[in-house]
């Protein structure tokens, strides 16, 4: 009975139990669960490197800043260590960065760019013949009446730089012999034209009218000749001609700045009484805008001007034709000359075959500076016999740094680069290309290692990095993922830097001071 009572209580007892079904919430939780899966997958490319370099940077630091367990083998009770990562780390202010140079300029990302390793030939600015310097000199003997312009005064093509009374006999003979053949042939020339009237009413022969003509033509031809021959004196066709227009004797000749690359007689001499532009500074249409780093808003003539080097006759003293007056010279384009040895001969040779453009440096106040993407101009043909230097010229564009009138209206200018200049050309032999290229100042060195230091907000972290090679201008750090294309990195004050961590992490008192271990 109780069997019974069994079977009808649990009639399945003996029937297995049906499996559990999985809830809707846990197939939600599957399901973004592959969702995530599927992102991260997708975006792996984007932060998997991110976070490869956070790794390696950290892992660097950890390296530079010696992050180990301590070497003394015991607990040191008492007395806390500063952290280690301190020890490559610098925190600066606004102020500090302005001071050490590290604008937004000196500041910028790691870029791969194309390295030109190159070898380092002394130069020297030298100037260009024929261009630079010029000679004024006297065409004609006379006595100098008015020096108008100064030793080392700036004077442009047509002002007037001396004032010359005329003593030369020649001249004063062919000029007189000149004007009196003019005056005879006016007089044929009247004569010519009433003997055509009265011989045409037969009153006189046409024998005599036949010889006029002919004297007429034998002062024509001489007047010609005479013409020429103060021509070979220096005197100008519009200066003859007034001359033949006004009947006087040239006197007095005004010598004015000749204009680069045109003929010096037309521009030096001129008839004294016409107005020519005085030395000093005079503001026409012609004139352009202001010169760069001027002291005053002064305006400059398109043309460059014209210095007075050496001025080397005085007021009275008397010249003879062909004496040099003054040395005058135009400094706005020069060459930088090179001094290249024997062996740097093929180096300058694969140079000029592939038109790679070269680099110079030169001492400044402020350290050095760098010229670039200077192009070759030419080579010397021949090498220096006791020397044993091969030439090669660069041109080198000049500019005005000061430009300047003072109370007595004479200029004065002032050009960047001098005549004499001593620097350093750097002539590309090999090209590398995609490299980490930093400055010279964005580098280094402590022991064995070199460190570049990275900006973190405004700390800035040394990292120990791999030199693979370095000049006087530039540095190339291997790509081994000490640093990445991104970082940015002081690309100056690298030593200044260096310097302040040295004074940093030594300046505090000694943590282990006061006991023994």
């Amino acid at each position: 009975m109780a069997n019974g009572l069994l079977r009808e209580v649990n009639p399945n007892m003996h029937r297995p139990l049906p499996m559990k079904q999985p809830t809707r919430k846990r197939w939600m939780q599957w399901a973004l669960l592959f969702l995530i899966l599927a992102v991260t997958g997708a975006t792996c490319g984007m932060w998997w490197p991110a976070l490869v370099r956070l790794v390696d940077q950290s892992l660097a630091l950890r390296r530079a800043t010696g992050d180990s367990e301590d070497s003394h083998g015991h607990e040191h009770a008492g007395h806390d260590h500063a952290p280690s990562a301190e020890l490559s780390k610098l925190t600066l202010t606004e102020q500090a960065f302005k001071n050490l140079g590290l604008t937004a300029e000196y500041l910028r990302p790691i870029e791969l760019t194309d390295y030109r390793r190159t070898v380092s030939i002394p130069a020297v600015v030298s100037p260009m013949p024929g261009r630079t310097e010029i000679r004024v000199s006297a065409l004609l003997a006379g006595v100098i009446e008015h020096i108008h312009a100064v030793t080392g005064e700036a004077v442009m093509p047509g002002d007037l730089l001396f004032e010359v009374r005329l003593t030369d006999e020649e001249l004063v003979a062919n000029q007189s012999d000149f004007l009196k053949s003019l005056n005879d042939l006016q007089v044929e020339e009247r004569e010519i034209v009433r003997l055509t009237e009265v011989t045409q009413s037969g009153a006189v022969a046409s024998k005599v009218l036949l010889d006029r003509q002919y004297t007429k033509q034998k002062l024509e031809g001489l007047i010609a000749s005479q013409r020429e021959a103060l021509r070979l004196h220096g005197l100008s066709d519009a200066q003859i001609a007034v001359i033949q227009k006004e009947r006087r004797l040239l006197r007095q000749l005004s010598i004015v700045a000749p204009e680069p690359g045109r003929p010096t007689g037309d521009q030096q001499l001129r008839l004294s009484g016409p107005i020519v532009r005085p030395t000093g500074f005079v503001v026409d249409d012609s004139w352009a805008g202001p010169v760069i780093n001027s002291s005053r808003a002064i305006a400059v003539h398109k043309q460059s001007p014209w210095i007075i080097e050496r001025l080397v006759v005085q007021k009275g003293q008397g010249v003879t034709a062909g004496q040099e007056l003054c040395t005058l010279s135009d400094v706005s384009r020069l060459y930088i000359e090179g001094q290249a040895f024997e062996q740097d001969i093929p180096a300058i040779s694969q140079a000029v075959e592939k038109d790679w453009p070269l680099a110079a440096t030169l001492a400044t106040a402020n350290g050095q500076e760098t010229l670039r993407d200077l192009r070759l101009a030419y080579v010397a043909n021949s090498v220096d016999a006791q020397a044993r230097t091969l030439s090669f010229f660069t041109h080198l564009p000049n500019a005005i740094v000061r430009d300047e009138i003072n109370q007595q209206g004479q200029r004065f200018v002032t050009w960047k680069y001098r005549v004499g200049q001593r620097l350093t050309l750097q002539v590309p032999v090999e090209v590398w290309e995609q490299q980490i290229v930093v400055p010279i100042e964005a580098i280094t060195k402590d022991g064995g290692d070199w460190f570049i230091f990275q900006r973190n907000g405004m700390n800035l972290v040394r990292i120990p990095v791999h030199l693979i090679h370095r000049d006087q201008i530039q540095a190339v750090i291997a790509n081994d993922g000490a640093v990445f294309v991104g970082d940015v990195i002081a690309m100056r004050a690298a030593h200044q830097l260096q310097m302040a961590l040295k004074n940093q992490s030594g300046g505090a008192m000694d943590p282990h001071a006061g006991h023994s271990h």
